[in-house]
């Protein structure tokens, strides 16, 4: 296949580029840079300048392309509810140069958008809540849309994506704790957080691009859940810096914008995905990654 990826040179698209290429696929890759076109072409990837404001770029991109991984975001969470809406008319755009043809289209969402059951791990085709309650359903919402106009959607949703560099929210997470000069969590710290190592997403991402089933919802999950507490004193042992816990009423001074995730318990599952793409995730664990955290004066 020749395959057309947004946020190609960006930290997850880095890596499916090269798992695609790697697999015998040719990527077209989307972006705005200089630097990220030296790196795409570097890594045996066509270079297609765009960006996601570009919305006649991106319709190009998938015209020329018989399949699309949407994996760009902008994650300025200043304005996270207008980077949802972008996203949505991004969607629109790339869905418009696929509509009437098998060529698959794979959007990324999040896995809290599958968080409807409480207590239970966010399950595939559990029911999903909308873009009024969690802002990112929007990306789904939008799938939804152009699938309605005859593109073949599929819906990858993400937990925390790591390596030892970047884990995802963890990431503006430990700015905040070195800021602060405290790793701290909401009360108990048991709620958790999904995780997935990087390269098995990326393979995931080969898997249900090449599956191209409509309406396919995959999680690209390796672990359910990994206790917010863990993860806080994971990064306290890294950074030598003291724990401890936090009432709920003092996360908004604590986190700041994190303070709608802090608390929250989102764990998922991706029994489905495994059952259905023979998944197998296999690089380390979140925990393992933040031990080897690389972090500047860590």
């Amino acid at each position: 296949m020749r395959v057309f990826v947004t946020g190609a040179a960006g930290f997850i698209g880095s890596a499916v580029v090269k798992e695609m290429i790697g697999a015998g696929h040719q990527v077209l890759g989307l972006t705005r840079s200089d630097k990220g076109a030296q790196e795409l072409a570097a890594a045996g990837a066509e270079v297609h300048r765009g960006s996601l404001e570009d919305l006649d770029s991106l319709r190009e991109g998938a015209a020329r392309s018989d399949g699309v991984i949407h994996l760009a975001f902008n994650h300025d969470f200043s304005r996270f509810v207008a980077n949802c809406e972008d996203d949505r008319r991004v969607i629109a755009a790339l869905g418009s140069a696929l509509a009437g043809s098998d060529r698959p289209l794979i959007i990324t969402s999040g896995t809290p958008i599958a968080n409807t059951v409480p207590g239970q791990p966010a399950e595939e085709d559990n029911p999903i809540i909308g873009s009024d309650v969690h802002p990112r359903a929007a990306s789904e919402e939008a799938g939804r849309a152009v699938a309605a106009d005859g593109v073949n959607v599929s819906v990858m949703r993400l937990p925390q994506v790591h390596d030892a560099a970047k884990q995802g929210l963890i990431t503006p997470l430990i700015e905040m704790y070195r800021e602060k000069g405290a790793c701290t969590y909401v009360g108990d710290g048991l709620n958790r957080w999904p995780a997935a190592y990087v390269l098995d997403v990326a393979r995931l991402y080969r898997l249900a691009v090449e599956r191209a089933e409509p309406d396919a919802k995959y999680h690209a999950v390796g672990e359910e859940g990994v206790p917010t507490r863990d993860i806080a004193e994971a990064i306290g042992r890294r950074l030598e810096l003291p724990v401890k816990s936090i009432a709920p009423e003092e996360a908004q001074a604590a986190f700041g914008w994190l303070a709608m995730f802090a608390g929250r318990d989102m764990p998922a599952s991706s029994a489905q995905t495994r059952r259905k793409l023979g998944w197998q995730p296999s690089g380390p664990g979140l925990l393992a990654d933040l031990e080897r955290l690389h972090v500047s004066g860590a």
